[in-house]
């Protein structure tokens, strides 16, 4: 089903709108963590034979287990888990990443493409820009940790993809698969601020990456909003709205999906990474219904990136306003 015309509404005024309980977390989420269980398992065991850590943790729970990682190690690396390639950081011929049919299904799941379809039509590709954060307790991490596990600095989607795709009607997707509140690092927006234009983004390198953020005496802090939401609850947001998240001071992992999709035909503004049709109600054939097809698109992408070491993705933002001083 489709979302309201209050729904919307609130969408066009504010820039989002949450969906609640839109997925459930039994059907629909369950199977993800599950299946990510498995991913941590590869993990641990490589981290204890390497000597990173002192046990695998094998008997804890998927939340526990990740906290207790990061607890000893410092770090419980995010590449992994990830439904991404890190194009403008250390990409290797083993650089990690998880495609699998859980999360395949997650993003072709039917509820969740009703709402995409309220906003971007019927023809839905999924954008490559997208990611999985598992972000244990903040005071666990090691400084200068990648932002997939730590607090998220300000930004606008729409400034983080290629100058190209400003026109794209790009829509970002937020869900989180546990409890998201302020204390455990929930997402932060400015109301109506998508209405505002595209803002200045300075870049700056963490882990070997390059993110781009948006100077904080550009936010409007009095507008402000946290966003708590919880396991089923769905975010729909406009490309331009600005939004960061809160630091993980609590005692748990907050564990979330941020996903995109676009009108098919439209470019996604990182065209060097794989795209799919999610939805097609003109030609069903063309949707992408298999993982290991998904997931070969992202190793054939991956040897592509590394063929042409001198070409990497190119920064809309050189850093060179005085702001990013």
């Amino acid at each position: 089903m489709q979302l309201s015309v209050s729904q919307l509404s609130d969408f066009d005024r504010d820039g989002f709108v949450v969906a609640r309980g839109l997925l459930s977390p039994s059907q629909d989420l369950q199977p993800v963590i599950d299946e990510y269980a498995q991913v941590l398992d590869r993990v641990a065991e490589r981290m204890h034979r390497g000597g990173e850590i002192s046990s695998t943790y094998a008997e804890l729970p998927f939340a526990d287990r990740a906290i207790a990682i990061t607890r000893e190690a410092g770090l419980l690396d995010p590449q992994p888990f990830d439904i991404s390639l890190p194009v403008n950081g250390q990409l290797t011929p083993e650089t990690e990443f998880h495609f699998g049919p859980a999360v395949l299904a997650l993003l072709r799941n039917e509820r969740l493409l009703d709402g995409v379809e309220s906003f971007v039509g019927p023809e839905i590709t999924s954008n490559p820009v997208q990611h999985v954060r598992i972000k244990p307790p903040e005071r666990y991490i090691r400084a200068n940790a990648p932002g997939l596990v730590t607090r998220t600095d300000w930004h606008q989607d729409n400034g983080v993809v290629d100058q190209e795709a400003d026109d794209t009607d790009m829509l970002t997707v937020w869900l989180p698969l546990t409890e998201a509140t302020e204390r455990n690092g929930c997402l932060t927006v400015v109301p109506g601020s998508h209405r505002e234009g595209l803002q200045l983004h300075c870049p700056m390198t963490r882990e070997g990456r390059r993110v781009n953020h948006i100077p904080r005496t550009l936010v409007p802090q009095e507008r402000v909003r946290p966003l708590p939401m919880s396991a089923g609850d769905v975010l729909f947001m406009h490309r331009r709205c600005m939004h960061a998240s809160l630091t993980n001071a609590s005692d748990e992992v907050r564990w979330s999906f941020d996903i995109r999709y676009n009108p098919s035909g439209q470019t996604t503004g990182r065209e060097v990474l794989p795209s799919f049709v999610a939805r097609s109600r003109a030609n069903p054939a063309a949707e992408l219904r298999d993982a290991d097809v998904w997931r070969q698109l992202w190793v054939d992408a991956r040897d592509r990136l590394l063929a042409r070491p001198a070409a990497p993705m190119t920064n809309r933002w050189s850093g060179a306003h005085e702001l990013c001083a």
